[in-house]
């Protein structure tokens, strides 16, 4: 059923057409990736369709009553609402219900009523339980607290909501529009603010609940495992994708391949026809003949009625990075000597000891308010350990990318803060700057003016001129566009110097590392391969501890229950059951790793039906597993 249409709708400011002529629709239980390259008006759609843009044009038709959810802009709420109570917002009238049961219970213990009353109070009190009952109320603290916990936003859910960073503040704010459970869900890069685990919670809650939603997002990873379609925004058309990202990716370059062989074979029809106007008109000249001037005139309209095909953009302006070292470090670059850092009395790290050496790539994993980026600092100096010590190795020369860059400099403009780096010429600055995208006057705008992008492309700038042998990076992927994501990775695998990164990137963490420190609880655990090939290791780890605590908490089970636990259900037993899991996990991290390489479409929706296979025997698998856990 279609829920929503977009209708030749036109959008300007300024003065600047942004939006013009664009249609499409929105189904029911649609999972939609909205793409297309900067300044397109990805956001600009949702906003439309949110209601809180006006049309130019066109028109935008809903559901009689659809309810849409759109996280615009950070509200403000009174002083004294906490986190939870801007949740609770999402059950105003499960609460006010709630608040007139409880009104009726007091009243139906007054002892000076007459039956007649007590009996209209309590027909009043059973028609208020059971529509409590139907809008879900006594399952409102069981879905707060599984949203609160599934986004990492317990610690907040006490705290005043003003007082909050405004990524905290957009984490509670994406938990309330969950749990108001629209009809449509408009989400605006929702992975920005959220660690690993927040993010992979989001993506089951929303293929779990069935969601309806558009997402504007750069994170690979997040469109491939939620998206049900791509919606490409591109020279102000929409065309639409049944595929994830991945395939979508594969399945447009053979478009733009085929579409391109089009146009080139009309353009030598075209210039044919107008050879042949010219020799016709220059025959009748010659001759003097009428014959050959109408046939002229005739091939001239029939060249006017040939729909003409746009020559389609096959590469688009990158940023030109390559990071090159002059001289490399020694094979030790950095050792962490069981280090702990403590925080307000607190533990936040514990007895840390790790080497980085010459060419390796780690990545830093783990959910926010851990300590990845305090590991990245005490590189720098920024921060001193609080136990241990750090040693640097031989002539190692850092290159630092932060998640928060040039809020010092925030009146500096792009090319001063460029030359306070690299010192050179205004005109050498303004010709490398101009392959970072900044042209012209752009390199005059302060840093205050610049989206998060710009900055990291400025920042990104300065490192590439600078002499440097080893890699900093605290999420370096974060503001850039999938275009300049994937100019980084090129840079990142072709540079020799060793790199040591915190990201939430999973795309980017598979592509370009091969060790993955997991930090949770204080420790921090050494794993060898991806990120999937980590989280993976991490799952097998975790379930062999649960079954350690298991038996060691139950020594006195006896003969009889283990017997019961080691029953069968449809001929397998429980290690038969855990050992097809394994193997089909397997597979599909395998598969799913092929996929990234494949350019092939066939073999992509090999692969996907594939993987779609694996994952309806693992759901079969998993609920036999937890009916025989529980018998």
């Amino acid at each position: 059923m279609i829920i929503c249409t977009v209708s030749d709708i036109k959008k300007i400011y300024g003065g600047t057409t942004i939006i013009e002529s664009l249609s499409f629709d929105i189904q029911e239980g649609q999972r939609i990736g909205l793409v297309g390259p900067n300044g397109a008006g990805k956001t600009t759609i949702l906003k439309l369709i949110a209601g809180e843009e006006s049309l130019d044009g066109g028109a935008i038709h809903r559901k009689k009553r659809l309810k849409v959810g759109y996280l615009s802009q950070l509200p403000s709420y009174t002083a004294d609402m906490t986190g939870r109570n801007v949740l609770e917002l999402a059950f105003n009238h499960v609460i006010a219900l709630e608040q007139k049961m409880q009104q009726l219970e007091v009243r139906m213990t007054d002892p000076t009523i007459n039956e007649e009353t007590l009996s209209e109070i309590l027909a009043e009190y059973g028609q208020s339980q059971e529509e409590y009952t139907h809008i879900g109320g006594y399952e409102m603290e069981s879905s707060l607290s599984a949203v609160a916990s599934g986004l990492g936003i317990e610690p907040l859910l006490n705290q005043s909501f003003n007082l909050m960073s405004g990524g905290e503040k957009t984490k509670i704010c994406i938990g309330l529009l969950l749990l108001q459970q629209p009809d449509l869900l408009l989400l605006d890069e929702p992975t920005n603010h959220l660690d690993v685990e927040a993010i992979e919670w989001l993506e089951d809650y929303l293929r779990r609940e069935n969601v309806t939603a558009v997402v504007v997002s750069h994170d690979r990873y997040f469109l491939d495992q939620v998206v049900t379609h791509i919606y490409d925004l591109d020279e102000g058309e929409v065309t639409s994708y049944h595929l994830n990202y991945s395939s979508f990716v594969v399945e447009k370059e053979k478009r733009l391949m085929d579409q391109f062989a089009a146009f080139n074979e009309q353009q030598k029809r075209i210039k044919k026809m107008k050879d042949s106007i010219r020799r016709l008109r220059q025959w009748g000249n010659e001759s003097g003949n009428e014959k050959f001037y109408r046939k002229a005139k005739s091939m001239e309209k029939a060249l006017e009625r040939i729909e003409k095909i746009k020559r389609p953009i096959l590469e688009r302006k990158k940023i030109n990075l390559e990071l090159e070292i002059t001289n490399r470090s020694g094979n030790d670059v950095f050792i962490y000597e069981n280090v702990t850092q403590i925080f307000n009395s607190i533990d936040l790290i514990h007895h840390f000891s790790f080497a980085l050496r010459h060419k390796e790539r780690v990545a830093i994993v783990g959910k926010n308010g851990t300590g990845k980026s305090t590991l990245i600092k005490m590189l720098t100096g920024e921060i001193t350990p609080s136990i241990g010590s750090i040693q640097v190795g031989s002539n190692v020369k850092m290159g630092y990318l932060s998640q928060h860059i040039f809020e010092e400099e925030a009146d500096q403009s792009v090319i001063d803060a460029f030359r306070e780096q690299v010192p050179c010429l205004e005109g050498e600055a303004r010709q490398i700057l101009a392959k970072f995208l900044f042209y012209g006057a752009s390199v005059f705008k302060k840093i205050n003016q610049l989206s998060g992008g710009e900055r990291m492309r400025l920042r990104l700038a300065q490192l590439m001129y600078q002499d440097i042998n080893v890699l900093l990076l605290d999420e370096p992927t974060n503001h850039l566009d999938i275009d300049s994501k994937e100019v980084l990775e090129d840079a990142l695998t072709d540079f020799e110097g060793a790199i040591l990164c915190v990201s939430h990137d999973r795309y980017f963490l598979n592509k370009i590392f091969n060790q993955i420190l997991w930090l949770e609880n204080k420790e921090i655990t050494h794993y060898i391969g991806t990120y999937d090939e980590a989280k993976l290791k991490r799952i097998k780890m975790i379930g062999s501890n649960d079954d350690a605590k298991l038996k060691k908490k139950d020594k006195s089970i006896t003969s009889n229950k283990m017997s019961t636990m080691s029953h069968q259900i449809a001929g397998r037993s429980l290690d038969e059951i855990e050992y097809s899991i394994e193997q089909l996990e397997e597979k599909k991290l395998v598969i799913q790793r092929e996929m990234m390489s494949v350019n092939d479409l066939d073999r992509l929706h090999d692969s996907q039906r594939h993987l779609e296979d694996i994952e309806t025997q693992l759901v079969n698998l998993y609920n036999d597993l937890e009916s025989l856990l529980d018998s």
